[in-house]
């Protein structure tokens, strides 16, 4: 295994943008409770990675699997 070069000059390199960057996620404004927002910045502190990334890997599972919430409305 070949050891990293702790400095690697980037700036005579040409980049180029990732074309499917706007196909993977999409930027949304969602409202949610304290509650649930310290839930999951909590649980995701415990898992070392980002909140908004675990809040999508849960939604993701969700549509996935089809799963749906049994709501009673109480009348």
């Amino acid at each position: 295994m070949k050891a990293m070069r702790k400095h690697y000059d980037f700036s005579t390199m040409k980049g180029e943008r990732n074309p499917y960057s706007k196909r993977l996620k999409q930027p949304i404004t969602i409202r949610l409770d304290r509650a649930t927002v310290a839930y999951f910045k909590g649980l995701a502190a415990e898992l070392g990675m980002p909140y908004q990334n675990l809040i999508n890997l849960y939604l993701r599972d969700c549509a996935l699997h089809h799963k749906k919430l049994a709501l009673e409305w109480a009348s």
